[in-house]
């Protein structure tokens, strides 16, 4: 069993933005594979189904970006899954450029708060993750603001494609692909 983790932070005024790509990663593979996330459970929203014949929950933590680590924390100890093999999390990152992903088995929270909450809340740093360059904030905006803002149009088929390579990363990370996952979607994307 896995545990698919998209971060975002809750509430109608957050959907469309860059800091719940985590969120909408997982609204795409509930469409693609009919499964239902909509149960209240483990500080989140989850839904339990089955991906190519490998059973999964997905799962939208509902504490708000920051804590996020008490919701993954608390469906890993449920489920008593292995977290470095049977946990991805899905997230936005400013250091990548708008549309790229970056698939790690590991690694620090890089400025994150979501990862740095689930890092500490584990006591590990040793879980798959999937990265969605969202792009840096420009010259003098507030990281708040432009992670928090709404996606322009003109990234917005960018984004659509990364969150759809990261929808097929998974199968292949399911398969137990993650180097193959990694080979052929951490490649630069040109804008």
């Amino acid at each position: 069993m896995y545990i698919i983790v998209g971060l975002g932070n809750p509430g109608a005024e957050y959907e469309k933005t860059r800091h719940n790509m985590g969120f909408q990663v997982i609204d795409k593979l509930a469409d693609k594979y009919n499964i239902d996330v909509t149960t209240s459970k483990h500080k989140g929203l989850i839904g339990k189904g089955v991906i190519d014949g490998q059973k999964v929950v997905l799962l939208k933590p509902q504490t708000y970006m920051n804590l996020s680590g008490q919701s993954v924390e608390d469906i890993c100890s449920y489920y008593k899954i292995d977290t470095t093999s049977e946990l991805i999390v899905i997230y936005d990152d400013i250091s990548l450029p708008c549309g790229n992903l970056r698939i790690r088995p590991s690694g620090s929270a890089g400025g994150h708060n979501g990862i740095k909450n689930i890092i500490g809340m584990l006591s590990s740093q040793d879980f798959w993750r999937i990265k969605i360059g969202v792009g840096d904030k420009k010259k003098g905006m507030d990281l708040k603001d432009h992670v928090l803002g709404r996606i322009p149009e003109e990234e917005g088929k960018l984004i659509d494609d990364a969150q759809n390579k990261a929808v097929e990363a998974i199968k292949l990370m399911l398969e137990k692909k993650g180097d193959e996952a990694m080979n052929l979607y951490n490649r630069k994307v040109s804008e």
